[in-house]
């Protein structure tokens, strides 16, 4: 859907950009048709855009020209066809057309629906290498993306539409990132595809508001994609590669700072995991996750992005992956989580998080409610890990099998904690369990200084907070 009237649709996008004389190049698409240079030539003037246009389909020929592959459906795949497309445009139309035209190659490698399926996911490398102007240096535009139509050719339709949005986009909208992401969902719905990766390359981009970690926040507050995951060295990842059949232990919070109890309970909770699932537990992906409901980005987005960078710098430099993810119901993002491996996966959290998804209001969009949500939450060998709290209005420490539910939600807290759904993490770090991430930020906010001794070293030493703990 075009959420922006002033953006033209896709055939008008395509005839645009045949009548403009400054861009011309190759088009080179695999496994869904050659959906992105239908639409070119359906507008007609298509030789002011199209060199050439082709799909190297069977994988002998398509070795022959771009080299072998492990995965013929993947970024490598999609960044050697640029390569291959991209120097053959310059080396054959340099002499007649370099001084006059910004030359592209556009190149894409799919796997949709077959006729004969199977459940293997349908997905896709999207890549667009482009001159800004004659014989300027290349630039990449490249995307992952998750293809949620039931047909083949649906699949095919949603690839054709989204090549020609990416390509006006990279010539019309290449100098705000939130009008270029929207964008390339012009004339289709978000339940058709899933943007989860768009990495953006070279000199067009070296400019604010392009950095990597901002554009992955930006395709999740634009509902492109339900998460991002950033790597602990701070590289963008993506999931299907990093997650692909690993146990996950993941831990969810808002690390605003992170404490020493945050570190405890991921440490505990990671111990308990591989107790638990022994061999099974071996090579686990350890992660951080901080749902987006926790950056509002209202009005300003530069300084809750900017906010939310200097945690991730902290998390990272602690040698964690940290998720963003749109999921603020534990159900969702188990089934996130499961969609990407079928190996143990452990989430820790604390027990007043716990409490909270006994609470039935969150689950007033499915028909079974409460029932339905645990149902879905623990069905792919999920586990939950449940660190303890002290309450402050009895200055007791409570455990999860004194968690606060209602006297009908009773039997199932006991079934839950009896066939090891729940584990029941019963030490923790007791002079800190009665303060909260959120109860340290408010010491800092109103300048009490004790809060120091509820960080760990690092929080002290760099990020937004060091400056306070002189």
């Amino acid at each position: 859907m075009n959420d922006s009237p002033n953006r033209p649709g896709t055939l008008e996008k395509a005839l645009k950009l045949n009548l403009d004389r400054g861009i011309y190049g190759t088009f080179a698409e695999i496994g869904a048709g050659q959906e992105t240079a239908n639409w070119f030539f359906r507008a007609g003037g298509a030789s002011g855009t199209v060199a050439k246009t082709m799909s190297a389909y069977d994988m002998t020929f398509s070795d022959e020209i771009y080299g072998k592959s492990a995965r013929y459906v993947s970024r490598q795949r999609m960044a050697a066809m640029l390569d291959h497309e991209f120097q053959i445009v310059q080396q054959r139309l340099h002499a007649k057309r370099g001084a006059d035209a910004a030359f592209f190659a556009l190149a894409n490698t799919v796997r949709a629906r077959g006729w004969r399926d199977t459940n293997e996911e349908c997905h896709g490398w999207l890549g667009l290498r482009f001159q800004t102007e004659p014989g300027g240096p290349p630039n990449d535009i490249q995307l992952h993306v998750r293809l949620l139509d039931d047909t083949n050719h649906r699949q095919s339709e949603v690839m054709g539409i989204l090549g020609v949005n990416l390509l006006y986009a990279a010539h019309h909208y290449r100098d705000e990132l939130t009008v270029f992401l929207k964008s390339l969902l012009d004339d289709l719905r978000r339940k058709r595809l899933e943007i989860d990766m768009v990495d953006f390359i070279g000199p067009a981009f070296a400019k604010p508001g392009f950095e990597d970690r901002i554009v992955a926040l930006e395709l999740v507050r634009s509902d492109l994609a339900d998460a991002a995951l950033f790597g602990a060295s701070g590289e963008i990842l993506q999931a299907s590669d990093v997650l692909y059949n690993k146990p996950v232990v993941l831990n969810r919070g808002s690390f605003d700072p992170i404490t020493r109890v945050n570190l405890d309970m991921i440490e505990r909770g990671a111990a308990a995991f591989d107790q638990d699932f022994g061999e099974k537990a071996l090579g686990h992906v350890e992660i951080l996750e901080i749902t987006m409901h926790n950056l509002l980005c209202m009005d300003d987005c530069a300084v809750e992005y900017g906010n939310f960078l200097a945690r991730a710098d902290i998390l990272q430099a602690l040698g964690k992956n940290v998720l963003v993810s749109k999921y603020a119901e534990f159900h969702r993002l188990s089934g996130y989580l499961a969609r990407h491996t079928r190996e143990p996966i452990g989430i820790i959290l604390g027990l007043p998080l716990f409490e909270e998804l006994f609470n039935e209001r969150w689950y007033a969009d499915l028909e079974g409610g409460l029932m339905e949500a645990f149902g879905r939450l623990f069905r792919n060998q999920v586990r939950l890990y449940v660190y303890p709290a002290g309450d402050p209005l009895t200055g007791k420490i409570r455990t999860a099998s004194q968690a606060r539910v209602t006297r009908g939600q009773d039997h199932l807290l006991r079934y839950l904690l009896d066939t090891g759904a729940v584990h029941e993490i019963r030490e923790g770090l007791e002079e800190c369990l009665f303060q909260t991430s959120s109860n340290v930020r408010q010491m800092i906010l109103g300048g009490d200084r004790r809060w120091r001794d509820f960080v760990p070293p690092i929080v002290l030493e760099r990020g937004p907070w060091a400056a306070l703990a002189g």
